[in-house]
This record gives C-alpha cells, sequence and structure tokens, in this order.
C-alpha cells in the first residue's frame, strides 16, 4: 500500500525520491532502534513515502475485522439494546450510549421516521444524524456485538437452522443518496441496495438472532454478464456470498459443539461449489437446499450410469406420505396436498465448467402430489442436504426444517413494513447501512415477541417488557386507574399490545402476527412516557 525510506539529509538532498513523486513527510526523532532512553541520539533523518495506491490511507487506517466470541450472560437490570450492543467496540466511547439510545428510540417507534421516533427533538435528531455519518459507525462494527449475542443464545439449543437469503432494498424514490446501484433489470431502473442475511432459528420458527449480514450496491457497469458466468470463478459472482454465509454458520459451530446448526437455503443456493464447502468439513455445520430444475444437475447412484436428479428421484420407492396444507394466495384457493416422500442417497456430478471436480456424495428428499385437482400444479420440493436420510420420520424432518426457511421472509416483512427502513433518507449509502444495522436487530426483536408469545406464551412477560411498560400496558386494557401488582403471561402482554396494534383478538383470528405488534408497541411507548409522568417512581421502559 506505502512504501517508506529513509534519508540522510547531511549526505543526500534527496532529489532522485522527489523526482520520482515520493513525498517528503518530516525527520525522524533520531533515536536509534535499541536506544530506548534516548541517549547518545543519532542523525536525524529524512522521512520519505510513496502510496501504491489511491486509497492506501482509507486501507491502513481501517479496524481489522473482530473475532467472533460468545457473549457473556446479560447483566439483569441491562436492556434489551444493552444486551445486544453495549459490547460494541468504538475508538469513541461517547458514540455507546447513542447508539444504545437510537436502538431503544427505534424500538418504541419501528414505523417512525428518525425524527419522529425521537419525539421531534431538534438536538437528538441532529446528533443521530451526525452519528450516523461518523466514519467509526460501520454496519460490521455495529452487528458485531448482536453476533455474539447471538451465538451465545444458540449455545442453548440442542438444534438450530440457519435461513440465508437475499431481499433488494429499494430506495430509488430519494435519488439523491449517493452510492446506490440497480437492483433489477436495466428497463426498470430501480436504484438501492442488496440484502443478504442469515437468521438463526429455533426448530419451531422462533428467532435468535442474526449471524451474517451482507450488503452491497451492484455496479451499473457490470450489469449484464449472465453470458459470462460460466467463465468467472464463483469468488468473482454474486453467489459467493452464500458460501459467506456457510463459512459463519460453521464459525459458529465451532463456538457451540454441542449444538447442531443447518444452513437452509432456497433454490437460488444449488450451487456445486455450496456442497462442496459443506463436505470439505464433515464434523461442522450441515446443509439443505432446495434444488432448482433449470441447474439440469446429474447424478449417479449404485454405480449405475449418469441421469439426471430429477428423473432419479421419482423413480424411488415410496416411504410414505404426509398431509400439506396450502393457504390462498392471490387467485388461489386455499386446498391441502397429499404427498407421497422419496429419500436416497446420491453421489452428485460436478458441472461441466468444472472439470476435474469430485461428486459429492448426498442424501436427496422429494416430496410429490401424485393427484393434484384439474385446476392445479402439483406441489413438488426436491431437497438436497448432508444430513442423512434414510427414513420415513428423517423425511418428514427435512421437510420441517426447509419448511422453517419461511420465517426469513417474515423478517424481511418486518424490516421493510415495519421498520420502514426503505424510506430512511440520509445522504450516502454508508449513512443507509449504519442505520441498517439497527433497524435488523429492531425487526429481530419484533419478530422474537411475536413468536415467543406464541411458543412460549405461559413465561412471565418481564423477560421481554419493563416494569412500567407491562403495569400501563394492563392498565390501559382492563381501564383500571390502579396498576397491578402482579404481571400478566407473556401470551396475555402480546394479545393486549397486539390489540393496541388493531388485532381484534376474535375467536377465528388467531395468533397476533407481526403487523399489529409493531404498531401496538409503538402506541404502548407513548402511553407509558404519559403514564411515568403520573408514576415517576417506576423504571421507563425504552
Amino acid at each position: 500500500m506505502l512504501l517508506e525510506t529513509f534519508v540522510d539529509e547531511a549526505q543526500f538532498a534527496g532529489t532522485l525520491y522527489q523526482a520520482a513523486n515520493w513525498q517528503r513527510l518530516g525527520q525522524s526523532s533520531g533515536r536509534g532502534r535499541q536506544n530506548r532512553a534516548n541517549a547518545g541520539a543519532r542523525g536525524k533523518k529524512a522521512v520519505y513515502v510513496l502510496p501504491l495506491q489511491r486509497d492506501w490511507r482509507q486501507v491502513l487506517c481501517q479496524r481489522p475485522t473482530p473475532v467472533l466470541r460468545l457473549a457473556p450472560p446479560p447483566e439483569p437490570a441491562c436492556s434489551w439494546a444493552e444486551q445486544e450492543f453495549a459490547r460494541v467496540s468504538f475508538p469513541d466511547g461517547r458514540l455507546r450510549p447513542r447508539l444504545i439510545e437510537l436502538a431503544e428510540a427505534f424500538a418504541a417507534h419501528p414505523t417512525a421516521p428518525i425524527n419522529a421516533a425521537l419525539n421531534g427533538c431538534p438536538t437528538r435528531t441532529k446528533a443521530a444524524y451526525r452519528f450516523l455519518r461518523n466514519p467509526q459507525v460501520d454496519l460490521p462494527t455495529l452487528l458485531h456485538p448482536h453476533y455474539e449475542a447471538t451465538a451465545a443464545r444458540i449455545r442453548e439449543q440442542p438444534l438450530v437452522l440457519v435461513a440465508q437469503d437475499t431481499t433488494s432494498l429499494n430506495y430509488d424514490p430519494h435519488p439523491a443518496t449517493d452510492g446506490l446501484g440497480p437492483i433489477n433489470t436495466r428497463a426498470d431502473g430501480a436504484q438501492g441496495l442488496k440484502l443478504h442475511d442469515s437468521l438463526a432459528l429455533t426448530p419451531e420458527g422462533v428467532p435468535l438472532g442474526l449471524i451474517d449480514i451482507q450488503v452491497w450496491a451492484r455496479d451499473p457497469q457490470q450489469m449484464g454478464q449472465a453470458q459470462r458466468r460460466k467463465r468467472r470463478s464463483i469468488e468473482e459472482k454474486e453467489s459467493h456470498r452464500w458460501l459467506v454465509s456457510f463459512a459463519r454458520t460453521a464459525e459458529v459451530q465451532a463456538l457451540c459443539p454441542a449444538t447442531r446448526l443447518v444452513n437452509v437455503a432456497d433454490r437460488e443456493a444449488d450451487i456445486y461449489e455450496l456442497f462442496q464447502a459443506a463436505l470439505d468439513h464433515p464434523a461442522g455445520a450441515h446443509l439443505l437446499v432446495r434444488a432448482s430444475r433449470t441447474t439440469q444437475r446429474q447424478v449417479s447412484a449404485d454405480e449405475e450410469e449418469t441421469q439426471p436428479l430429477w428423473d432419479y428421484l421419482p423413480s424411488q420407492p415410496v416411504l410414505g406420505g404426509c398431509i400439506l396444507k396450502i393457504p390462498a394466495r392471490g387467485g388461489r384457493t386455499a386446498r391441502t396436498a397429499t404427498l407421497e416422500l422419496r429419500a436416497a442417497p446420491l453421489e452428485l456430478r460436478p458441472p461441466k465448467r468444472l472439470k476435474g471436480a469430485p461428486t459429492l456424495a448426498l442424501w436427496a428428499v422429494h416430496a410429490l402430489e401424485a393427484d393434484p385437482p384439474a385446476d392445479s400444479e402439483p406441489v413438488e420440493w426436491l431437497l438436497l442436504s448432508t444430513v442423512a436420510t434414510t427414513t420415513l420420520e428423517d423425511a418428514l424432518e427435512r421437510l420441517r426444517w426447509y419448511a422453517a426457511r419461511w420465517n426469513i421472509e417474515v423478517f424481511h416483512r418486518t424490516l421493510k413494513s415495519g421498520c420502514r427502513i426503505e424510506d430512511r433518507r440520509l445522504g450516502n449509502a454508508e449513512s443507509l447501512q449504519a442505520c441498517l444495522a439497527i433497524d435488523l436487530v429492531v425487526a429481530w426483536r419484533v419478530m422474537d415477541l411475536t413468536k415467543r408469545g406464541r411458543e412460549t406464551p405461559e413465561i412471565p412477560c418481564t423477560a421481554f417488557f419493563e416494569e412500567a411498560e407491562w403495569k400501563v400496558l394492563v392498565c390501559h386494557h382492563q381501564q383500571s386507574p390502579q396498576p397491578p401488582e402482579t404481571p400478566p403471561t407473556l401470551g396475555e402482554a402480546m394479545r393486549m399490545v397486539a390489540k393496541l396494534g388493531g388485532f381484534l383478538g376474535r375467536k377465528g383470528d388467531g395468533h397476533p402476527g407481526a403487523t399489529v405488534i409493531w404498531r401496538g408497541l409503538s402506541r404502548l411507548s407513548d402511553i407509558t412516557e404519559t403514564f411515568t409522568i403520573f408514576y415517576p417512581s417506576l423504571p421507563a421502559g425504552p
């Protein structure tokens, strides 16, 4: 990046260095390398440097990537924002309380713009924008303590699914933002950022947190490279993001040896190099990917001739069946589908572009609706996995694992509709990414509250709500001026919050969703602030 040399100006003028564009920075102190006491100083020399690339200062001054570790147990009095962000590493310690303040404000008003979330305070709003523009504040730095807290939660589970997926963040209505790139086709012209996230989930779908986030802006000059994709290595393609996510899953697996981690992805992740990376470390994390028909995989099994993957699985014996409920969507009516399940080991052949690459030993699960209605397409899933699958129970478990992947779509909806990240108005992509880091953790918390209200409704609501929050929630729900002494359960509290967001709670309405939860949390924050004016002795929630 930068060359350095010294010139003894008592003997040389340094003319040759100056003619070759070297820059004179000043003089050395004259202290020798072994002369710590600075006794008997030697002659002082001029210091010259030559930059080898334009961004040498930025590259040399950036902080190294922090090492992922398990977060220590949280202090009992810590707020949720302190648990997720207090271990952030800033050179300037004054930035840490500002980060926690912003996280609590964003969580209290998930759908509000920055100035509204800060109650219209000019000084706090100005400080927030200055914080997001600070060069010390970037997305990897902000999210690293959350990654560590997520790893600590993962370690407490016997099985964790890591769903990874890509979405687009459209900032096209605000073209004044610098550093954005195309997110759709040339004809569409939409501008924004691409987001690839990895969300840790329990098999029941409870989100434990994020373990990896990749954000980038596409270069307009590199559009239209699909025809040359076969000549480029995987490291040069956007597809490499799937391997980066799996590498982080393997890193977390090393920190949590008693937990079984399975990385789950959709058809876009049907990449030979991804399966190869998973099999290179058989004692590490596992992989489950839905196969793509367009990839045209070739397999060889039982020493038979090579044949297409999608022809081989339907020829295997049926292990059993299951019933799948298909919800209504768009013009499609709700119905139930009876699926036939098959499973078999296979040897996945490498693509033609990777001549000489080895075959990969995988397991496949095939689910097919044998007798669909006349006006409907048959349901068909083909899953490839590094986990051995031999019985009907194994095949059903793999289907449940893949079905849990849908929760990352719910997370994206919470991020966009609940946190309104695409409505943020900031001057450049770096500031948007810093703001996105906070919104990502807030979206996880909203989704976590929604899921835990369903999965563990019997635990006390004090696990998530401050004293002032649950007391004002009950008072408002019961229309009583007397605060209760005993906190409600989490399930009861979440239904009260959902009612604040418009949830009707009728017999056939089921569980409240994320939409009414984030609306209710915003109203609860305003009510709590008023409540604490009349009861100042109670600790106010964020």
